[in-house]
């Protein structure tokens, strides 16, 4: 894949997600938006690639790791609602595999890539500002908890307006503290195993979707 220069993927991000804001608020098409969202979602996965300088091994790896993680826990999340809690899917997403959306499977890798790429160049501005060394295995183990304390933070933002979308719908109505928990803990894994493969933070666009995302999810959770 050829490499993207960052600001072209951040235009893109950036000019899709106003424009999806202003279609679902403000505009008569906001079915049309929101059918859309699959699109949007696998374009934003396939720009945060075109965006990685090197494609390595490591990087796809993690890709496929993730993507299948993903799906595999949502799977048994949606049969048998021992993971998450007791969910299904709605026809907005795309195309399922066993009752999950293959998108969610790309969802799972951006939110967690973007994490993890977030507090590596967190905890890389923060060794260049202090003297003092910090061993290696805190700085690993503060990228695997804080990424996944921000990665399940993403989630509570998204869950409501997720709902409201159409996208999945809890039963009873009620978002479980269940699935704030299996967000935590298989984030921690998979960021842990990123930490492993040694995949450098080296894609800012990844920071910036992940800021971009926040603040759609934030707009839409306001004013929806």
């Amino acid at each position: 894949m050829l490499y993207a220069k960052p600001r072209i993927p951040l235009f893109l991000a950036i000019l899709f997600h106003i424009t999806g804001v202003i279609g679902i608020l403000f505009t008569p098409y906001k079915d049309w938006f929101i059918n859309n969202t699959p699109f949007t979602l696998l374009l934003m996965g396939v720009l945060l690639a075109a965006s990685q300088e090197r494609l390595e091994k490591g990087f796809v790896g993690f890709f496929l790791l993730a993507f299948a993680t993903g799906m595999v826990t949502e799977m048994i999340g949606v049969n048998t609602g021992i993971l998450f809690g007791n969910y299904t899917y709605g026809r907005v997403m795309g195309p399922k595999l066993m009752g999950v959306p293959f998108l969610i499977g790309m969802n799972w890798f951006v939110i967690v890539f973007c994490c993890g790429s977030l507090m590596q160049q967190l905890n890389k501005v923060m060794l260049a500002k202090y003297e003092a060394p910090i061993p290696r295995s805190i700085i690993k183990w503060s990228v695997v908890i804080d990424g996944a304390v921000m990665a399940t933070f993403f989630d509570w933002l998204m869950e409501p307006v997720a709902i409201q979308l159409g996208f999945w719908t809890w039963e009873g109505g009620a978002i479980p503290m269940l699935n704030y928990a299996c967000w935590f803990v298989i984030s921690a894994i998979l960021l842990a195993i990123q930490q492993q493969l040694k995949i450098k933070a080296q894609n800012h666009f990844a920071i910036h979707l992940l800021i971009i995302q926040a603040l759609f999810f934030l707009s839409l959770r306001i004013f929806l």
